[in-house]
């Protein structure tokens, strides 16, 4: 079985290509354009997050320029789309809804044993949106004998209704306000999508291809990573079977030495350009969830730090990398303030790489472009590690 060896420089490129950050536009523009995205990508990861434009909607603008959130919302309703968990929750083209039966399939499993009052519960839960439609949590009584402990403690008609949500029982969409609004599944599924339980094969086959197709080039424990609801999956067994019969390849990094390293053959011959345009990230954007692929491959260590204690913050509390080319060469903290209608950006921090008077410009534009669709007119500043840049950057706004 033969082995293409790579260059670290041609690594990314596939990487971005892969990702659908080689240049803007990829998919096109417009509505079409966002189902383009979402179909090539196989999952957009939803996050509830609201310290800039949610992570979904982020994730897509990246990718779609004048993107309208609006167009997520209609090609739900169409059926064309849907909400559900690979390894995280997001949104999954609707042709693909047979393989979250597995997923649905290991909820069901993994759940522990169920008293009487709480399937009794379910069960009128259920019968309850067969008869009357689509509802919300806010819909039914507060059904809380004691008081509320913390946030995540939720009451048990809400616990019902996210359990039938997990087991395939009920499907979701969702409201302006990002509440989940529960219906049943033959509401929202069109007559002709596959809804059989595909094999324990077919599944790692889907799996494998997927996380292929939309990472470019990766490790069995980020193919495997997106099946991790399904127990006993055969994601890392199938993938030297695949890479055998020709339908995935082994491929060497020049400078990494981790063993095996796998890759559609359609790249091997595929010659790609990246514009070298500037864009920014969400953290939950394919590109960056995996913290150890931007380290081999872009020597770039990030962490999102929301999730990081505030005095150990180094960057921010929500700090979004920021790519030119193929290289992330910023993080940028910012908060969108809705009322004043301003993007305040705490912290613009600079990695060590050299910067032209050409990238800070696309660097601006990025900005501006953030702040729209952001929905704000004025950029607030505050302050960098590199005072230099910073002037460069005012000046261009």
């Amino acid at each position: 079985m033969s082995q293409l060896t790579l260059s670290m420089a041609q690594a990314r490129k596939i990487f971005l290509h892969a990702a659908g950050l080689a240049r803007p536009a990829q998919f096109g523009k417009g509505r079409e354009a966002v189902y383009k995205v979402i179909d090539h990508l196989g999952f957009v990861q939803v996050d509830t997050n609201y310290t800039v434009e949610r992570a979904h909607h982020h994730t897509i603008a990246a990718r779609v320029p004048g993107y309208q959130p609006e167009w997520l919302e209609e090609l739900q309703a169409d059926g064309r789309i849907f909400e559900f968990f690979t390894s995280d929750s997001g949104y999954i083209p609707m042709h693909n809804y047979r393989f979250s039966l597995p997923v649905k399939q290991g909820f069901l499993a993994d759940r522990k044993p169920l008293m009487q009052a709480e399937i009794s519960l379910m069960n009128k839960v259920l019968d309850r949106i067969a008869r009357e439609g689509p509802l919300m949590v806010k819909d039914f009584e507060n059904d809380r004998l004691e008081a509320s402990a913390g946030w995540w403690d939720w009451r048990p008609s809400k616990i019902a209704l996210e359990r039938l949500y997990l087991d395939g029982r009920l499907m979701t969409t969702r409201t302006k306000t990002f509440q989940k609004i529960y219906d049943l599944p033959k509401n929202l599924v069109p007559d002709d999508i596959d809804t059989t339980m595909p094999t324990p094969e077919e599944y790692a086959r889907h799996v494998i291809l997927r996380e292929l197709n939309v990472l470019g080039i990766a490790y069995p424990k980020e193919i495997a990573w997106r099946a991790r609801y399904v127990k006993g999956n055969l994601v890392k067994k199938m993938l030297p079977e695949l890479a055998e019969k020709g339908d995935i390849c082994h491929v060497k990094i020049e400078g990494l030495n981790a063993s095996p390293i796998y890759m559609l053959p359609a790249y091997k011959k595929k010659k790609v350009q990246l514009s070298g345009d500037a864009f920014i990230l969400s953290p939950f954007d394919i590109l960056n969830v995996y913290r150890h692929r931007l380290r081999d491959f872009f020597d770039f260590d990030y962490q999102i730090e929301c999730f990081v204690p505030e005095p150990k913050r180094k960057y921010g509390y929500f700090s979004l990398p920021i790519l030119v080319g193929d290289r992330f060469v910023a993080r940028m903290d910012s908060k969108a303030d809705r009322k004043q209608r301003t993007l305040i950006i705490h912290n613009l921090h600079f990695e060590p790489k050299r910067l032209t008077g050409p990238d800070l410009a696309k660097i601006t534009d990025a900005i501006k472009t953030f702040t729209q669709f952001n929905q704000c007119v004025e950029i607030a500043l505050k302050r960098s590690n590199n005072k230099q840049h910073l002037k460069a950057i005012k000046n261009y706004l």
